[in-house]
């Protein structure tokens, strides 16, 4: 069964000409070469679909360029308004006036190798609130997703996802741009290279 999440011009859109965009990497790498590792995202199995309205799967190998995450796997929730990513060592700090927010992305769900130090302009605080009633406030960043090969800005609230069976949740505001979800399919985008499944398994790879 397929949802459809109709195509509008999202608020993060219209704040992403005026705000600088993220800055990430391992630990102890350099933004220098945050170009260089961007050649990477081309390199994988997920196939682009020149379609505006892009079929995807309810859950999805994506790619975060702008942060230095070359894989992670996430689930594509229509009842969920609010993209969430799991982050910890969150952070608060002020440059050039501005709010922004350091925190660590631990993209694999079965270990903490591969984990990224990340640091955003702070777009929004959110009230979220979770399948058991509880409220938490979260700090809003924006990020640019790589999703069944589409490219496009989506705003993402800090959480404690540990938990939870994906690292990675995105919800309507940034299916909105275009994305028609297939709930009986998965991987529609194809699959993570195999050394980074094994990685999300906890497994070494070979």
């Amino acid at each position: 069964m397929a949802s459809f999440i109709g195509r509008s011009r999202s608020r993060s859109g219209a704040r992403s000409a005026r705000r600088r965009r993220c800055v990430g990497g391992s630990p102890g790498r350099r933004r220098g070469r945050r170009r260089r590792a961007g050649r990477r995202w081309q390199d994988g199995a997920v196939h682009a679909s020149p379609h505006s309205n892009t079929l995807a799967g309810w859950r999805e190998w994506v790619q975060l360029p702008d942060v230095g995450v070359p894989w992670i796997k996430a689930k594509l929730d229509t009842g969920a308004r609010t993209s969430a990513i799991h982050a910890y060592d969150i952070e608060p700090f002020e440059r050039d006036g501005a709010e922004w927010v350091r925190f660590t992305i631990r993209p694999w769900q079965r270990t903490t190798d591969g984990q990224v130090a990340v640091e955003c302009p702070v777009a929004d605080h959110r009230a979220v609130r979770s399948s058991s009633g509880h409220v938490q406030h979260r700090y809003v960043v924006e990020m640019t997703l790589v999703l069944v090969g589409r490219t496009v800005t989506i705003e993402v609230t800090l959480s404690n996802r540990d938990r939870m069976g994906f690292r990675m949740l995105i919800g309507r505001e940034a299916l909105r741009q275009g994305f028609l979800v297939d709930s009986d399919a998965s991987f529609i985008g194809g699959k993570a290279p195999r050394g980074a499944r094994r990685q999300n398994r906890g497994l070494e790879e070979k």
